[in-house]
Order: C-alpha cells, then structure tokens, then sequence
C-alpha cells in the first residue's frame, strides 16, 4: 500500500473464486478497515458460485438442472437476473447466446464430467433434439421462480463470471468506495478515475495458447469489459484440439477465424455476455451485428500466421491493424 499526495490510499485485494481469482483495486482513505472489505468481497463471490456454478453439486443452479419438469422452482433473485439476461441476449444476437447448453458442455469435457466423451457418442449427443432456453424455460421474474417444459440443462459459464465482478463492484458502492477497478480473470469493471485524475488502464491479451503477453492497454472508466476467445481452454479429442466456446447451432466447439472479442459495456455481465455472443457469430457475423447494435468491442482475427484487429466504437468502425 502506499499513500497518495492528495489523502487517498491505495489497496489492492485478491481471492479464489470460480476456479480463478478475483482482485480489486480500490482508492479510499487512509485507515479503513481493508480486512471487512475482504471479507465482504470474499461473501460476495461465495454467494454467486453457490447460486450459479455448475461444478458445485449442490449449486442453486444445479438444483434447478436436477428439478423435474414442469414444477415451479424458487431460485434466488440474482439467479433469476443473470438468466433473464440472458435469454434477452439470446434474442438480440440471433440465438448465437445459448445457455441451454450444459449436456454439450458436459460432452465436450468442459464441465465436471473427468473427460469427453469419444467421438461417436458426440456425434448421438449433437443429433438429439434440443430447445433453446428461451422455449424450454417459463419464467416468473417477479415471483423469483420458473419451470422447464423440457428437459434441459442450464450453463452460465458465458455469463456468471462477468455478473460476479458486478457483484465486486456493487460490494465496493455499498462500502462507500468511489474509484475502484475490480475482476475476476479479464473481466474488469471501473468506476471512476485514479487519484491524479487518470483513467483506469486493462491490457488486452494476444491469443496465444498457453503463455500470457499483452497485445494492448484499453482504458476504462464508468464501464466494463470482458473477452472470450479460443485460445485459453482447449480440449483434445482423438488428436484434435476444439476451443471451449460452443457454438448452439451445430453443437460443437467453434470452427470460425475469430480470435478473441473484446467487449466494452455498461455492466461485466453484458460485456461477458455479448463478448461470447460475438465470438460465436464469426468474423462477419460479429461485427456486423456489433454495428448495428451500437456497440464498443474489438475483433482478434487470425489471418494466416497474422492478426487483424477490428476496432468497432459506438457501432462505427475505427480501424483494422494487420499485426504478427
């Protein structure tokens, strides 16, 4: 820690959570008690892992993935927000959002599950008949309750981790903590500016397997961003290595040029949200929804033995950088 000229310490937290870590990175007043605001966002990422995890047997979310069909389940409130959410933007991206995917994920050795199943049982796996979340699911968002009309697995992956860092944040508005940058992973969320008046500065990754190296700073104030891409978990099946990232329509691990996505948005779990969205449509796909949208995200695309980056900023192209 270290003092500030104008009267603002520096303090910086981090912990275990969702097979990761969290970190917050906050300014406040000399003297504050830093152990409660640990231990405050220690509960906070607790809670969202027992609500959301699907590695955790007895998980809100893995209760309601055993729940027969057609019973009303009570689920918590933030449960009930993240899949509202995310059916919205399944909706908004043409269905490229799906959280009706866990037997895929399962399947496909990203789950629980101690290993993928082989490549004929996949292939059963994709041609069984499936329904989107958004059909397979009847919500009652006020009565903090929904039943499936089908069997269905749920999995938040794409979303809940951006969500828990909007948790972070929310325990650190509640603290009374005005300038912070808080993460789980990447996924990054600010509010307000550094003490010398400077805004809060994230590097972007290159997409390279197994090793970290920064490719840009992005900064960031007020906002939040998050980035999926097909180069941090990987899975080998019969000498072939698939990407984590499903795509619903063909149910397999993507097949497309795109790198990573880089998504800038009002809330971590938007960005989380859409950054995988936009992943899943492609290199043509995703851009030209991110267009006309509006939206603020950047596009990693391979090219040869190259990258492209497509910067897009409210909706309007900026540029595109060839770089190796």
């Amino acid at each position: 820690m270290s003092t500030e000229t104008i009267g603002l310490q520096r303090y910086s937290l981090n912990g275990p959570t969702m097979g990761s870590r969290y970190s917050a990175l906050f300014y406040a007043a000399p003297g504050l008690d830093a152990g409660d605001i640990a231990e405050r966002l220690a509960q906070t990422v607790a809670q969202v892992e027992q609500q959301m995890s699907g590695w955790r047997p007895q998980s809100d979310l893995n209760r309601l993935n055993a729940a027969p069909r057609h019973r009303w389940i009570s689920v918590p409130r933030e449960l009930m927000k993240v899949i509202t959410t995310a059916l919205r933007v399944s909706e908004q991206s043409r269905g490229a959002f799906e959280i009706a995917v866990g037997d895929l994920v399962q399947g496909w050795g990203f789950g629980p599950a101690l290993r993928p199943l082989e490549l004929p049982a996949l292939r059963e796996l994709r041609r069984q008949p499936r329904f989107p979340a958004g059909k397979a699911l009847v919500l009652e968002p006020r009565r903090h309750r929904l039943r499936k009309r089908g069997k269905v697995r749920l999995d938040l992956n794409g979303i809940a981790k951006g969500f828990g860092v909007d948790e972070l944040a929310r325990a650190l508005d509640a603290a009374g903590i005005r300038a912070y940058l808080v993460g789980i992973d990447g996924e990054m969320r600010a509010r307000g500016r550094k003490p010398n008046g400077q805004p809060w500065t994230v590097a972007v990754e290159k997409p390279l397997q197994g090793e970290r190296q920064v490719m840009g700073m992005m900064t960031l104030e007020n906002a939040a961003i998050a980035t999926s891409g097909d180069y941090r978990q990987r899975v080998e099946i019969a000498g072939q290595s698939y990407a984590h990232t499903l795509d619903p329509a063909t149910g397999a691990p993507l097949d497309n040029h795109l790198a990573s996505v880089s998504v800038v948005a009002s809330s971590c779990m938007l960005a989380d949200a859409w950054a995988t969205a936009l992943l899943v449509l492609g290199e043509v796909e995703g851009p030209r929804l991110a267009r006309e949208r509006g939206m603020d995200a950047l596009f990693v695309i391979r090219d040869g033995a190259q990258w492209r980056e497509v910067f897009i900023v409210g909706g309007q192209l900026q540029a595109e950088i060839d770089t190796h």
